[in-house]
């Protein structure tokens, strides 16, 4: 018979990767956890995971029964939360991916302040400027901007949003500022890698119609947090969300740029797999993202443009539900 706590250790090594943490976060030495791990394997007749001496990763009849691990955990802290009748007693993992940079420079504080109210909520963090699988990276949700490929996404839109050039004072300063698209093409760019693919093609909408340019990038990186330190240190133009760079821009930090033209919209979503059952702490945290923002964004109301309102048009559109 597999007790609950068994369960619990399986899905603690496999979100650590390391079996010293796995025992940490569950209280226990890690001769205890390594001893329970042999016997749940011994008890099952399967090699759950492939160990090393720096890490432990599930086999594939490991990763299967995790799965099926997680949902009968999920489905008893469900059970548990729902008899309690209390929405301040939510317990249980929280797996969470977010772009890098607002991962780091917006939302913790948030987390933080979901967890101090909920210290029995496990939150796991994933940074990364790639498109994650839900499904395959165990995930609950995952804050994403832009347009997304369609998908079995359900998406909560949380916040409008627009991708704009901009650099720091110091390096206009220094290059000039462009006064339409095209002039570019004359500065250093600083380029977004999403895999091994540069997303160096930038979009504009003005009075003289679209604009698509390719740039060339004088810096590359897959991290968008990487990205904008490189801006604030003025080694270039970087194409960034608004709501990574708002806080930058409204401190003086940060310049948008081709104020005359509109910018790719790219509205920040939440997103989670389709027909699989949500725990209620996880639209808890889903709602409290939510507020704060939806709060954020109010606070940092994109730059008025010189000409056309496209821009300022989007700044008053609403926040849907789920």
């Amino acid at each position: 018979m597999i007790a609950l706590d068994d369960l619990r250790l399986l899905l603690a090594v496999a979100e650590q990767g390391n079996l010293s943490a796995a025992a940490r976060q569950l209280g226990l030495l890690p001769a205890t956890a390594s001893a329970a791990l042999k016997r749940i394997e011994q008890a099952l007749g399967a090699r759950l995971f492939e160990r090393s001496t720096r890490s432990v990763r599930p086999t594939d009849a490991g990763a299967a029964y995790l799965a099926s691990c997680r949902q009968a955990l999920e489905q008893l802290d469900a059970a548990a939360e729902r008899l309690a009748g209390d929405r301040s007693r939510f317990a249980g993992p929280v797996r969470l991916a977010a772009p890098s940079d607002f991962g780091r420079t917006v939302l913790r504080p948030w987390l933080d302040e979901f967890h101090d109210r909920h210290p029995a909520i496990r939150i796991t963090l994933l940074l990364g400027d790639h498109l994650a699988d839900l499904l395959r990276d165990d995930l609950d949700c995952a804050l994403r901007y832009g347009a997304l490929p369609d998908s079995a996404f359900v998406r909560r839109r949380m916040a409008p949003s627009r991708r704009m050039p901009v650099a720091s004072p110091a390096y206009l300063e220094a290059h000039g500022t462009p006064a339409v698209p095209e002039d570019l093409r004359g500065h250093r760019c600083l380029v977004l890698l999403r895999g091994r693919e540069p997303l160096n093609r930038w979009r504009f909408a003005g009075p003289a119609g679209e604009r698509s340019i390719v740039v060339e990038a004088d810096r590359a990186t897959d991290d968008g947090a990487v990205l904008r330190d490189w801006a604030l240190a003025g080694c270039g133009i970087a194409h960034k969300s608004w709501l990574d760079v708002a806080a930058d821009v409204t401190a003086g930090r940060l310049r948008p740029l081709l104020m005359d033209w509109s910018d790719e919209d790219s509205p920040l979503q939440l997103l989670f797999a389709s027909g699989r059952r949500r725990p209620l702490r996880v639209d808890a945290l889903a709602d409290h993202l939510a507020g704060r923002i939806a709060a954020y964004a109010a606070a940092h109301p994109f730059p008025a443009r010189q000409q056309g309102s496209a821009v300022g048009d989007l700044a008053t559109d609403t926040i849907a539900g789920a």
